[in-house]
């Protein structure tokens, strides 16, 4: 089982679907089986969704979680939401790809534009990194023009041989 987690709004619908390359239609939770060399079922969470996220964690073998780069008023939240998971003892083994979403596309479009390094130092991440028991990962990508999904099926393919 892999979680897919985030706040709302951070686009962990729109990626599924295009993990699936289906249009999304739903607010929620979501389960979805992906073939990456073997069935991977992900499990995506809403971020309304978050008081109960650790109901879902006892299965779980891997973490996507979302952070929307075009949106750095939510950033210092979803830090906080990320802190939360890597502590929790269910998610202790869990391998973690942290997925700055909406980097690529319209850039010129977002005036609070922020590069995937300065959201990095904000968040303090190689600190995250250098205390978390997991093995965290993070990887730019935009679920709406497809950039990076093949990073994320390969990192899946890796975590769940």
């Amino acid at each position: 089982m892999c979680l897919l987690l985030g706040a709302a709004g951070v686009g962990k619908t729109l990626l599924v679907k295009r993990l699936q390359n289906i249009l999304p239609h739903h607010v929620g939770t979501n389960l979805t089986d992906i073939v990456a060399h073997r069935k991977i079922t992900i499990r995506e969470l809403g971020g309304c969704m978050s008081p109960i996220w650790s109901s879902y964690y006892g299965n779980c073998h891997s973490l996507l979680f979302v952070m929307d780069a075009s949106n750095p008023t939510q950033l210092s939240a979803s830090c906080v939401q990320l802190l939360g998971l890597l502590s929790a003892e269910e998610l202790a083994k869990a391998s973690v790809l942290i997925l700055f979403n909406k980097m690529y596309g319209s850039r010129s479009d977002l005036p609070c534009y922020m590069t995937v390094e300065e959201m990095k130092s904000l968040i303090r991440l190689p600190d995250i990194i250098a205390c978390a028991k997991q093995n965290i990962t993070a990887a730019e990508i935009s679920a709406r023009d497809g950039t990076g999904l093949a990073a994320i099926l390969l990192w899946l393919q890796e975590q769940h041989r």
